[in-house]
């Protein structure tokens, strides 16, 4: 003995994705159009990582080698390698040593062209 299913008809591919559309159609016209609202204002913010170091070192206090890694997220090495690069790029990169102890860099001007 066998028993039967009600199953109804399976669509075919193109019937279905017919159907969805007219469903969305049916949704987006239903819909009100919500106006649209700016965002919020934000802070500019630096084009990379690169911009963002030779800005801190642009500072007349200038930027300690724990304050960029922190704002980078860097190694340490890998600041001090970004320094390197600036110097090679002709910025005068000033290194001093306070009475602190913590050694702060600072970009003096650009190197002249020779």
């Amino acid at each position: 003995m066998t028993t039967t299913t009600n199953k109804p008809a399976a669509r075919s591919r193109k019937a279905t994705s017919v159907a969805k559309a007219e469903d969305n159609n049916a949704a987006l016209e239903s819909s009100a159009v919500e106006p649209q609202v700016a965002p919020a204002a934000q802070p500019e913010k630096p084009a990379n990582k690169s911009t963002m170091v030779l800005a801190l070192l642009m500072r007349p206090e200038g930027a300690t080698l724990d304050q960029l890694v922190e704002a980078t997220g860097w190694l340490p090495h890998t600041t001090r390698a970004a320094l390197t690069g600036f110097r090679k790029k002709g910025h005068v990169v000033e290194s001093r040593k306070p009475s602190d102890g913590s050694r702060v860099y600072r970009v003096t001007g650009k190197a002249e062209a020779a």
